[in-house]
C-alpha cells in the first residue's frame, strides 16, 4: 500500500486539517482522538524544502543563497513568511540586511514586490 505526505490544509475550504486518528502498521493497534501537529506541519512543500536547505547549511544565511541561487533579502523574506506561517511574530524591518544587501538585490526585491517602491528608493539611497 503507498503511502502518502499527510495533507494539513482541507482541499474543499483551505481551513487546517485535524490529526484524528494514529496507526502502528505493524501490530494495527489504532488510536483516535484529536491531536495536535506540530507548526513545522503548516508549512508548504516548498517551505519545508527551503527549511531543509537552510539547516544543511546550519542556518549560514550565504550558504543558503548559494545553493538555492536566490539574493540575500530573497532568504531574509522566506524565513519571515516561514516564521509567519508557523504562527511566529516577525517584526516589520526587523531582519532587513541593509547593511549587505547590493543594489541589485534591493532591485531584485523590488520586483518580486518584497519592498515597496518607497522602501527600495531609500535603500538605494543609503548605498
Amino acid at each position: 500500500m503507498p503511502v502518502y505526505t499527510m495533507p494539513f490544509t482541507c482541499p474543499a475550504c483551505r481551513d487546517a486539517m485535524m490529526v484524528t486518528e494514529l496507526s502502528c502498521p505493524s501490530c494495527g493497534t489504532r488510536v483516535q482522538g484529536q491531536f495536535a501537529a506540530s507548526a513545522l506541519h503548516r508549512l508548504t512543500p516548498e517551505q519545508l524544502q527551503f527549511v531543509e536547505v537552510f539547516l544543511r547549511c546550519r542556518g549560514n544565511i550565504r550558504e543558503v543563497e548559494r545553493d538555492l541561487k536566490i539574493s540575500y533579502p530573497t532568504v531574509r523574506s522566506r524565513l519571515d513568511q516561514i516564521l509567519t506561517a508557523m504562527g511566529y511574530p516577525v517584526e516589520p524591518g526587523a531582519a532587513e540586511p541593509q547593511a549587505e544587501a547590493e543594489p541589485s538585490d534591493i532591485l531584485e526585491a523590488l520586483a518580486r514586490g518584497e519592498l515597496t517602491f518607497e522602501e527600495a528608493l531609500r535603500r538605494l539611497e543609503e548605498k
